[in-house]
C-alpha cells in the first residue's frame, strides 16, 4: 500500500528520455508495423467498461494491423481461467486481466512481463504515455506490484452512492445521506414499505468475491475496522471498530429486500433501475446501466454522491483492473499486446472512452468540464480517488483463499447462523491460518504491499 509517487516520477523520466529521439517521428501506425497480421487475445468483463473498449477496437485494428480477438467472461471465471492457462504456460491470453487483489499472484509468480521492457523500447513506447498522468492511487493499486509496473489502469471503480432523487424527496430529504449512520437511523425507515415490496438500501452480497469485498469488506474501513492490523499483521476483526461496522450491516439488513445475500451487482442495479429500492452502494462504472432509459425508469431521479462517510471518516470503496502482458505469450503477440494496452488507457484516447461508456484512470480527462456534465457520476468518483482511501481488500497473493472463507462464513453471518462476533472469530482464526502457512510471520515474505 506504499505510495510508489518516486517510482513512478523515475520511471516517466526515463521513459521522456528515452522517447526525445523518438518523439520527432514516433506513431502507433509505425511501430505496429513489424506486429501487422498479428492476432492478440484479450479478456473482456460483461460491463460497460469493455463494451467502450470494443467501440473503439475497430480504430486501433484500422491503425495497426493488428486483430484483437476478445472473449467476454463472467467476473467469477475470469480468475480461473487466467491462472490455468497460465500454469499451462499456455499463452491463450496476450492481454491479462489482473483485479487489484489478483496483481499480487500473477506478478510474484512470473505470469506478467514487467512493463518497463515495452516503455523503454523507443520503437514500442508512445513519448505521451505519461505515467504520472494516471491517479496515483490507481496505477499503484491495479498494476505495482514490489515497486515494478505489471499493468496499465483499464477499469477503474470508485464505490458511489446512487439514489432515487424522487424517491428521497417523496420522503422529505432534499439530498442523501452524508453519514452511513443518518442512512440507518433517518433515511431508511422512511423509505422502506415492506408491503409495497419497497426497500431503502441494497447492499450487493451474493456469496463469492461479491460477498468478501462488496459487502462485508465495504462496512469495515467507514468505520474504523480492517481484515488485518496494519502494524502487527494480526487479524483484526474481532476489534471495536470492525466488529461496529460488520454489527451495522446486520442492523441496516431489515430495510434491505427478502434475498439479500443472493444479490449480485445485476441484482442490485436493477433494484434501484426499477424503482424497488432508494439507494444502493455500487462500482462507478454502472452509472451508465443507470442513466440509460432502455435498462433504467429513474431518468431524471437518479442522483449519484459519494459513499457515505462512518466514524473514520469517507473511505470509500475501491475497485478495478489492468491489463498486463502474458510473460509466456511469443515476443511477436506481446509487443502487440503492450502497443493495444498502451493505446486504450491513453490520455490521447480517454475521452473517447469515457464517451463511449468507460471510465479512464487518466487525472486530465475529467478536468473537462463538457465531460462533468454529461457524466455526473465523475465529479464524486474523483473525490473518492483523491481521499487516497486504503485498500479496502488485501492485494497479497493469499486473498483468493481468504476471499472464500470470508465468503462462506459472512454469508452465514448475514443469514443469522452464526453472530457477528463468532463469525468474525472464526474468519480470524482461519486467516491466521491461511498467513502463517504462507510465511508472513516468520519473515518469509513481506507483510505489506
Amino acid at each position: 500500500m506504499k505510495r510508489l509517487g518516486a517510482l513512478v516520477t523515475a520511471l516517466t523520466l526515463c521513459i521522456c528520455i528515452g522517447g526525445i529521439g523518438a518523439a520527432q517521428g514516433w506513431s502507433l501506425a509505425e511501430a505496429a508495423k513489424p506486429y501487422a497480421g498479428t492476432s492478440i487475445k484479450a479478456i473482456f468483463l460483461d460491463r460497460p467498461g469493455y463494451k467502450a473498449a470494443a467501440k473503439l477496437l475497430p480504430e486501433f485494428e484500422k491503425i495497426t494491423g493488428i486483430k484483437v480477438n476478445t472473449e467476454v467472461i463472467p467476473y467469477e471465471n475470469t480468475r480461473e481461467k487466467i491462472v490455468l492457462d497460465m500454469t499451462a504456460r499456455g499463452g491463450e491470453y496476450d492481454v491479462v486481466l489482473t483485479d487489484v487483489v489478483w496483481i499480487g499472484e500473477f506478478a510474484s509468480n512470473g505470469w506478467l512481463v514487467p512493463l518497463e521492457k515495452f516503455y523503454n523500447d523507443p520503437k514500442l513506447a508512445d513519448p505521451a504515455l505519461n505515467l504520472k498522468g494516471f491517479f496515483p492511487i490507481l496505477l499503484d493499486s491495479f498494476g505495482t506490484w514490489d515497486k515494478k509496473i505489471y499493468g496499465l489502469p483499464f477499469d477503474n471503480y470508485a464505490g458511489l452512492l446512487f439514489y432515487n432523487k424522487c424517491m428521497l424527496q417523496k420522503a422529505g430529504f432534499s439530498k442523501p445521506p452524508a453519514t452511513w449512520e443518518e442512512l440507518l437511523k433517518v433515511y431508511a425507515p422512511k423509505l422502506t414499505n415492506p408491503k409495497a415490496g419497497v426497500y431503502a438500501f441494497a447492499l450487493q452480497s451474493r456469496r463469492g468475491e461479491t460477498q468478501s469485498a462488496d459487502s462485508f469488506m465495504r462496512m469495515l474501513w467507514p468505520f474504523g475496522g480492517s481484515l488485518i492490523d496494519p502494524k502487527t499483521f494480526e487479524p483484526n476483526l474481532l476489534s471495536p471498530a470492525s466488529l461496529r461496522g460488520l454489527q451495522f450491516r446486520q442492523d441496516l439488513m431489515k430495510y434491505m429486500p427478502p434475498g439479500i445475500v443472493d444479490y449480485d451487482h445485476n441484482e442490485a442495479v436493477n433494484a434501484l433501475a426499477q424503482g424497488k429500492v432508494a439507494m444502493i452502494t455500487e462500482w462507478s462504472a454502472f452509472y451508465t446501466t443507470l442513466a440509460d432509459p432502455k435498462s433504467s425508469k429513474l431518468g431524471n431521479c437518479l442522483g449519484v454522491a459519494t459513499e457515505p462517510a462512518g466514524p473514520a471518516g469517507l473511505k470509500g470503496a475501491l475497485g478495478g483492473f489492468s491489463y498486463g502482458v502474458n510473460a509466456f505469450s511469443p515476443p511477436e503477440r506481446q509487443a502487440a499486446a503492450y502497443l493495444f494496452i498502451q493505446w486504450i488507457t491513453s490520455e490521447a484516447k480517454a475521452k473517447d472512452y469515457v464517451r463511449a461508456g468507460g471510465v479512464s484512470a487518466r487525472m486530465s480527462v475529467y478536468k473537462d468540464p463538457a465531460i462533468q456534465k454529461a457524466f455526473p457520476f465523475t465529479v464524486p468518483m474523483v473525490k473518492a480517488w483523491e481521499q487516497g482511501n486504503p485498500i479496502f481488500r488485501p492485494r497479497f497473493p493469499e486473498w483468493p483463499e481468504i476471499s472464500e472463507v470470508i465468503a462462506q462464513i459472512g454469508t452465514e453471518m448475514m443469514l443469522g447462523k452464526v453472530s457477528v462476533k463468532d463469525g468474525a472469530a472464526q474468519i480470524n482464526a482461519k486467516v491466521k491460518e491461511i498467513l502463517t502457512k504462507a510465511g508472513y510471520y516468520d519473515g518469509k515474505k513481506p507483510k505489506l504491499q
